[in-house]
């Protein structure tokens, strides 16, 4: 929130002197004229040329509701929530919205959701048709309302209908701020009446645990769940008594009105449901479904999500020789505050929005290692999409010298008013004044330079890319290069393995070189007929009855398993490896299954013996283990016929 309406709001004044006070800035231009000159330098400038020259508030019957439509325009145009070059096209919206509130004094007076109803018959009344050419007559009024409204609302952020991003502490937006529209508010008053604090209830859980834009889509599919169902002449209370029958028809819709469109986000319109009606059900809200979620809902329900190995074709990884032209011609950017930023991406690997959310007064960390005996550069930042409130990386130290170089220079240009939260790679004049450098400058500075240095694919074409590309370039390098996938995790800040092992691939001439080592490795197959370890001749063909297991002596055990071998790292614990289940306490045996530990038996004491031949000592002491584990369950078994474990107990009981 702008800085003077901070101080004028901690002077105790009435709402509406607020609004005065806000109008008398620069000179009281705002306050006093009723009719504003858009060519005025210090209002959009002389250099553009608008249809409207003027926007004219003399039509306002009433002052107070005139200085509320003022105040709505003055205050989003100087927060950079709305842009100039959408002021000057506003002059007939106004005119018509002087015409439909002559007879208010205030906006307070309307009703929040009747009035907007009011204002679209009133327009098409006044010859003003839906459609996009008009979208912003429909709009104008919807946004003044909501805004003044807010302002004038002295509640709790949440209490309210509409919740701007701006009022919400430990909201995550991104480091650009509201500067789109999306991440301005998150409006409830689609929700039916009846609904509406219940879910935002459920909004208080969630909206300091998942971004912005997250909150928004949730926001999005539940309007669609409950447009659904009240225009199916289903009333308030619905929720309460839903049954299977009901949510197979809303399946039935969504599958017919989502056909054909994208999967993953065809399954969120079932998958967020299901979440919000178990979570309301499992809080014991007033409101949840009686019936038990998980028999409403099926897991089969959900549609199938987009396939890993679909969304990996779609990941676009910036060919070797087109990187290199770019990094070899990087520093020709024709804007070069942009230089360190992409740098930073190759670096790191980072997404855009982590490296420009940067402050320089806490981005670089030396650190002491004890083992190379000096410090070491960290590049330290906030993860916002992931949650990670400080994740450091160590990065090489020519490139921490130019961070370096970044930070004394974004310290000597940056004030409490041009840079107030510190970024390292700042706006510091215009209209994103105290935001970070813009991503799509950025990347139309690098189109420029690959236009201006021909850089083309094989086809000749000139390599376009999304800056996300960097990211996925740089994993793969990361793979490449040997380093573990939970590293890699960790400096890409991925919140789960999963996600890191999506990039976990490597280029053709990566795989030939890896698999050509394996070539001088010392390699054994195991004979499915014999059970004998056998030395591989790589240019031999013996058949199908021979299994080839590619090894390393040092890094591998060799344990006999039911039904095969098992050849896991040997640093790896793996419970499995030696009890199987002999030892679970579900685990039954009966005499009926002698004739099997007596064949398993033989295959282990076989096994012990290629141990012992390859003087492979651990292989042969879990396999001898095994093997006494395997005698003593036997005699058990022998012994009192039947062996369970909590048999006896669970007949007690």
């Amino acid at each position: 929130m702008n800085n003077n309406l901070q101080k004028i709001r901690t002077g105790q004044l009435n709402k509406y002197e607020e609004i005065i006070k806000y109008l008398k800035q620069d000179n009281s231009y705002w306050l006093d004229n009723d009719k504003w000159d858009l060519t005025k330098e210090f209002f959009i400038g002389k250099k553009h040329s608008y249809i409207f020259k003027y926007l004219d508030f003399s039509n306002f019957n009433y002052e107070q509701l005139k200085n509320e439509v003022k105040f709505y325009i003055v205050y989003n145009l100087k927060n950079k929530y709305i842009k100039k070059s959408t002021i000057a096209p506003l002059n007939p919206s106004i005119q018509k919205l002087a015409l439909f509130t002559d007879k208010y004094k205030s906006f307070l007076e309307f009703d929040l959701e009747k009035s907007k109803i009011k204002w679209k018959v009133f327009l098409r009344t006044n010859g003003i048709n839906g459609g996009k050419s008009n979208t912003r007559y429909y709009n104008f009024f919807d946004c003044v309302l909501d805004f003044v409204k807010d302002f004038y609302d002295n509640r709790e952020e949440t209490e309210k209908d509409i919740w701007y991003s701006k009022n919400i502490k430990g909201a995550k937006i991104p480091a650009s701020g509201a500067s789109h529209g999306t991440y301005l508010s998150i409006n409830f008053t689609a929700i039916p009446q009846y609904y509406r604090d219940e879910v935002k209830r459920y909004f208080k859980t969630i909206i300091t645990k998942k971004n912005w834009s997250s909150c928004n889509n949730t926001l999005k599919y539940l309007n669609y769940f409950f447009n659904y169902f009240y225009s199916n002449s289903y009333s308030d209370g619905f929720i309460e008594n839903l049954n299977r029958n009901d949510i197979e028809k809303y399946l039935y819709y969504i599958g017919n009105d989502r056909k054909g469109k994208n999967r993953t986000e065809n399954s969120k319109y079932v998958s967020f449901i299901r979440t919000f009606l178990e979570y309301i059900q499992i809080a014991q809200y007033d409101k949840a479904p009686k019936k038990e979620v998980s028999f409403l809902i099926f897991q089969d329900d959900i549609p199938r999500r987009e396939f890993v190995r679909d969304e990996m074709r779609r990941v676009k990884f910036i060919p070797e020789p087109i990187l290199k032209q770019l990094d070899n011609n990087i520093m020709e950017l024709d804007r070069p505050q942009y230089i360190p930023i992409y740098i930073l991406l190759r670096e790191t690997g980072w997404r855009g929005t982590d490296i420009l959310n940067l402050r320089y007064d806490n981005c670089l960390e030396q650190i002491w290692n004890s083992k190379e005996d000096k410090y070491n550069y960290y590049l330290c930042g906030e993860i916002t999409k992931t949650g990670i409130a400080q994740l450091k990386i160590p990065i090489r130290d020519k490139v921490a010298e130019m961070v370096q170089k970044s930070i004394n220079k974004s310290k000597e240009l940056s004030t409490e008013e041009n840079n107030p939260k510190k970024y390292l790679f700042n706006t510091y004049e215009g209209k994103l004044k105290g935001k970070p450098l813009n991503k799509t400058s950025l990347l139309n500075a690098i189109k420029r330079l690959i236009e201006q240095k021909d850089i083309r694919d094989v086809n000749g074409e000139l390599y376009y890319f999304r800056l996300h590309s960097l990211r996925h370039t740089r994993a793969k390098e990361y793979v490449e290069q040997g380093m573990g996938i939970s590293i890699i995790q960790q400096i890409l800040g991925h919140q789960s393995l999963q996600m890191t092992v999506h990039y976990a691939t490597v280029t053709e001439n990566i795989l030939y070189e890896k698999w050509k080592n394996t070539e001088d490795l010392d390699l054994f197959r195991v004979n499915t007929e014999t059970n004998k370890l056998e030395q591989v001749d790589l240019n031999s063909d013996d058949g199908e009855n021979l299994i080839r297991y590619e090894y390393v002596k040092k890094n591998l055990d060799a344990v006999r398993v039911p039904f095969g071998v098992c050849f896991k790292p040997s640093k790896l614990p793996c419970k499995q490896q030696m009890n199987h289940c002999l030892t679970c306490a579900s685990f039954c045996t009966t005499v009926e299954n002698i004739p099997e530990y007596e064949e398993e038996i033989d295959h282990v004491k076989k096994q012990i013996e290629v141990s012992e031949r390859c003087g492979r000592e651990l292989w042969a002491e879990k396999n001898k283990t095994y093997l006494k584990l395997l005698k003593d369950t036997l005699l058990r078994v022998k012994e009192q016929k039947i062996v369970h474990k909590n048999g006896k107990s669970r007949e007690e009981a």
